[in-house]
């Protein structure tokens, strides 16, 4: 029995699976990855997008970061590709508990999904620091310099987790608890190296743990089953 219909039959088989994925699920929606060849990572800035994307630099060089952030981190065209579509249906026929995402880019619920934990947060919700009025994301794109409140003049903060920042302790419980119960879990376009994101999957108790990735992962020795290939084109068949 091939990979996909081994993962097919594991999907047929289940009304209890849980979805842990990473950048390579946006990918295919045209959103750029950090570490990929073509990644953020390997284009030029006068910093690295990792010190960018921290807490500290967004205190110090607002500017800098805003600038960064508006033309590489806002990609509102972006649409939800066959992964999304398929894990919305899955959870449609309840046979899909849950998405986890590392994501900020919010496709998952675009594509209809409603159970989903953004591990990472989302450009789409953006809070004053000073009032905490919300604004969207087609407010922070357009906004001048720095965003500013509309109401108190604060300025406006993305609800998204930057480097040197913990993960929100209620998103990360639920993900836990979820993983832990789940008969099937499928992680798909992540390289498991960012903690501690990658250190979830050590939570399951099954034996159906399922790896979909483009390249190898540190993790694929562990899992029950491993399917190398697009995310988006395996998903379509299933």
């Amino acid at each position: 029995m091939d990979q996909i219909e081994k993962l097919r039959e594991f999907v047929n088989n289940s009304d209890n699976i849980v979805f842990f994925g990473g950048a390579g699920v946006s990918t295919e929606s045209g959103i750029p990855d950090f570490r990929s060849v073509d990644g953020l990572y390997n284009q030029k800035y006068d910093y690295p997008p990792e010190t960018i994307l921290s807490h500290t630099f967004y205190r110090r060089k607002p500017d800098e970061f805003f600038r960064f952030y508006q033309d590489k981190m806002l990609c509102l065209d972006a649409k939800p590709n066959a992964a999304h579509l398929k894990l919305a249906q899955w959870e449609k026929e309840g046979k899909l508990k849950a998405v986890i995402t590392q994501n900020i880019d919010g496709l998952h619920q675009a594509a209809g999904s409603s159970r989903v934990l953004e591990l990472h947060g989302s450009v789409l919700r953006n809070y004053c620091e000073e009032c905490g009025k919300f604004f969207d994301a087609f407010y922070m794109l357009h906004a001048q310099g720095v965003p500013k409140c509309d109401h108190c003049g604060g300025p406006v903060k993305p609800d998204v987790v930057l480097y040197e920042e913990g993960l929100d302790d209620k998103t990360l419980k639920d993900a836990i608890n979820y993983i832990r119960n789940a008969d099937v879990l499928i992680v798909g376009g992540t390289s498991l190296v960012v903690y501690p994101a990658a250190g979830l999957i050590d939570y399951y108790r099954g034996n159906k743990l399922v790896l979909v990735n483009k390249t190898p992962t540190a993790r694929d020795k562990g899992a029950d089953l491993v399917v190398q290939g697009s995310i988006g084109e395996i998903f379509a068949v299933l």
